[in-house]
């Protein structure tokens, strides 16, 4: 189980997990639509393991089982991650640590990585959840990010487009991780503004004022709207 608050990483997090893991042995299936009953969920996950949906949630599950297990003989582990966990429906969230049991105690039938908002780890360890929660093996909460956490992944962005050099100085870095509290898509977007108007500037170097005067101008256009 992976929490944390909307922008802060979580779906980096998960990139990073497709990557590191070898594709010849495990076979990720990505849900971002938590919102489906139990039915339509299993339906779902039929579709994104390349099988046929079923007219009920019995057969539906029956037939994921089935392939799961077929997968397992061929020694490639299924892992099933659920993006906004937060908002699966109760009735798949109770049924949900079926597919977390292990098959006569022996052997997981697949992985399931659950990726949701911070009150999702309030949700799964009530009481009517225990069975799934006794079965979650690793809890994350990304904690907020601090100023050089947001410096090394300004850094890091920069490196993938072919960047030699940090092109925002250290005040702009402090006041950007301030004004984006760390949330990576809003230090994606503020940066990005701030690089734009730098070069208009003909500026090679993003400093406090540029950025100080990015923020204002969101700010004014946010009022306005």
């Amino acid at each position: 189980m992976l929490v944390g608050e909307p922008g802060g990483g979580k779906t980096c997090s998960l990139r990073g997990l497709r990557q590191r893991l070898p594709e010849t042995e495990f076979r990720l299936t990505y849900c971002h639509n938590a919102t489906l009953g139990r039915r339509d969920f299993y339906r779902q996950l039929c579709i994104a393991l390349g099988l046929s949906p079923k007219a009920t949630a019995a057969a539906v599950f029956h037939s994921v089982s089935t392939h799961i297990e077929e997968l397992g003989r061929e020694r490639v582990h299924p892992v099933l991650l659920l993006d906004e966990t937060h908002l699966l429906h109760p009735q798949v969230l109770d049924h949900l640590h079926v597919l977390a049991n292990f098959h006569w105690d022996r052997k997981p039938l697949l992985s399931l990585v659950l990726v949701g908002l911070p009150e999702l780890w309030n949700q799964l360890s009530r009481r009517k959840n225990r069975s799934l929660w006794s079965r979650i093996h690793c809890r994350l909460s990304l904690e907020a990010p601090t100023v050089a956490d947001s410096t090394e992944y300004v850094e890091y962005r920069l490196r993938q487009v072919g960047a030699s050099k940090l092109l925002l100085g250290a005040g702009a870095l402090t006041i950007l991780h301030e004004a984006t509290r760390g949330q990576l898509r809003d230090i994606d977007r503020v940066a990005t503004n701030s690089l734009r108007l730098a070069a208009r500037r003909k500026q090679s170097v993003v400093d406090r004022e540029l950025l100080e005067y990015v923020l204002e101008r969101e700010q004014q256009a946010g009022l306005s709207t």
